[in-house]
């Protein structure tokens, strides 16, 4: 054993010069062939791969950009600046959030005019006082559209009753009004327009025109649920042509719903969403269309009224509107990039007004004293402060409606009045409106303060001959880390934007917004997230990662599938009066 141990470790030493005479020879042939090869030209032309500029991992060229900046009253010119060389240099195929903003420049008054024409010629032919003229062989032909809504979020339950205002302006149908218990929702803070009508006034003028007993026509609703994707006929069916007296469209609680009547498959359906919110394709020029029917169809109550013309105190329409959606969060970074997009507001919308009115409305109290703070020096700032104010709605039963427990965190501490109050301030803004938020920008609340703000002043231009009114998106740095991702719910007015082509780790910007939210991917800059492609199949829309809607898949699918018919009688198997 020790003999072959020993022999061993001789033949292991043995080994030794070996390796380091032939580690020795590969060295100096290597580093020989370095040397002639230095001593070459390099061919220019060599072949090189580059990575493809729609490849998603390009946008890290922008990691290196500083996220603190020097923000001016401008806007953050370093950052803008330091971007456009790194997109010249990388062909990027990225953009950053006021880059995607650009394509909301543009003059959309003249088709926010023709669309109010629509909408008032519209009520004029088949608004309530009319119908309550016609002779019964007329009257019991007539159609309508129910829009109902309750009262939870503001915002949600109003788009479901411009919906409804909405189908009934593509229909040419009478416009009801959904009432609970006999009260309109938010009937103590809101009017209705007296061209719409009720359920029991309908049932009233069915019964007394006696549309059952002379014409055989019962008073039938068919309900399509937007929300069961399976059910609903948005996409496929000719809703012009549907017989039933009563439609209901349910379910429709943003600016898309009605929206997707863009894309069904029936030229006529088409045509008539068309007149009313434009083309898709087209943002810059698209109307303000739930807008012009939030100014034909709602309006404050006197009490409210009242309290805005407080707030006010004597003064004229402030010239800003901000709104801040924190849900109790106190975050420096928001109010740092709220007040920069202020100050380009003013600048790029009012740079003739010496000292702008402001007014702040949030959810979030100290929010408002934080911006407040930082706008004293250039501008007057309002803000309605509920409990300094001694009017009716303040009284004491309004006071014992505070605010539900689990809802403060949402809503805010205020008593759910304020939220109107603080609505119709906010849309007395003549010049911008800036949407703020702790995690998403452009709730469904901030969408409808710009469209009725856009809506209730005359059209104007200003220097650059854009429009004079524009809505502005502040976001601070750590809601862009992932671009547009996190702007996900079709209520929000980014989530068509938030695919791969938003650049990652972007600065804080204020950007340009579409005062109606888009519904489709069709303008540049658009592309969806992998959710909404999912989504949208259940729909029967196949999507391309561009968003690009395959048109052949929708026919098909809309010719494979079963039509869904969901009525419910709203008038008793009887006729005339004594029914």
């Amino acid at each position: 054993m020790k003999m072959k141990q020993t022999g061993g470790r001789r033949k292991r030493r043995l080994c030794v010069p070996a390796f380091l005479l032939l580690f020795t020879t590969t060295a100096l042939l290597a580093g020989t062939g370095l040397f002639f090869l230095s001593l070459r030209f390099v061919d220019p032309t060599t072949g090189m791969s580059l990575p493809a500029v729609n490849d998603w991992k390009e946008s890290v060229v922008y990691d290196r950009v500083p996220v603190e900046v020097n923000t001016s009253v401008g806007g953050d010119l370093r950052f803008e600046n330091e971007f456009e060389k790194n997109q010249a240099k990388s062909h990027s195929s990225c953009a950053t959030v006021e880059q995607m903003g650009k394509v909301f420049t543009g003059v959309y008054w003249n088709e926010s005019l023709r669309v109010r024409s629509l909408i008032r010629d519209h009520f004029l032919l088949h608004g309530a006082p009319t119908l309550r003229k016609l002779p019964p062989e007329k009257f019991c032909k007539q159609s309508f559209v129910l829009a109902k809504a309750s009262e939870a979020g503001f915002g949600n339950e109003m788009y479901k009753i411009l919906t409804g205002a909405a189908l009934s302006v593509m229909l040419k149908r009478s416009l009801i009004i959904g009432q609970t218990r006999g009260k309109f929702p938010f009937g103590d803070y809101i009017l209705y327009t007296n061209f719409s009508l009720t359920i029991k006034e309908v049932k009233h003028l069915w019964r007394w025109n006696d549309c059952l007993g002379k014409y055989r026509r019962r008073l039938i609703m068919r309900i399509d649920d937007f929300e069961r994707p399976a059910e609903t006929n948005v996409l496929c069916s000719n809703w012009r042509r549907w017989k039933q007296p009563i439609i209901w469209f349910q379910g429709t609680t943003d600016a898309v719903a009605a929206q997707f009547f863009l894309k069904n498959v029936q030229r006529q359906m088409r045509i008539a969403a068309s007149a009313l919110f434009g083309s898709p394709e087209h943002l810059q020029s698209r109307p303000n269309a739930y807008g012009e029917l939030m100014r034909f169809i709602v309006s404050p109550s006197a009490d409210v009224e009242e309290a805005v013309n407080w707030a006010l105190n004597g003064g004229p329409d402030p010239h800003i509107a901000v709104h801040m959606r924190m849900l109790m969060s106190r975050s420096p970074r928001a109010v740092k990039a709220a007040v920069t997009c202020i100050k380009k507001a003013v600048n790029r919308n009012c740079p003739h007004v010496a000292r702008p009115r402001v007014v702040l409305v949030s959810d979030t109290p100290f929010i408002i004293k934080d911006i407040a703070s930082q706008l004293q020096d250039f501008a007057e700032v309002l803000h309605f402060d509920y409990e300094l104010f001694k009017g009716n709605i303040s009284g004491s039963k309004a006071k014992k409606m505070r605010q539900l427990d689990f809802r403060v965190k949402d809503w805010g501490p205020a008593p759910r009045w304020v939220a109107f109050v603080d609505f119709f301030l906010a849309s007395r803004a003549r010049y911008a409106v800036v949407t703020g938020a702790q995690r998403r920008v452009g709730t469904t609340y901030a969408q409808l303060i710009a469209a009725m703000a856009a809506a209730s002043h005359p059209p104007g231009w200003d220097y650059n001959g854009d429009t004079n009114f524009s809505l502005f998106s502040s976001f601070q740095n750590n809601l862009l880390y992932e671009g547009l991702r996190n702007q996900v719910g079709w209520g929000h007015v980014w989530n068509r934007f938030a695919g791969p082509l938003g650049c990652r780790h972007q600065p804080s910007q204020c950007a340009l917004t579409p005062v109606i939210p888009p519904a489709w991917w069709d303008a540049p800059w658009q592309s969806p997230i992998p959710r909404d492609i999912r989504r949208m199949e259940s729909y029967g829309i196949k999507l391309t990662s561009s968003g690009k809607v395959d048109v052949d898949h929708l026919q098909s699918f809309c010719k494979s599938r079963k039509n869904v018919l969901k009525t419910i009688p709203i008038s008793r198997r009887c006729s005339g009066l004594s029914c």
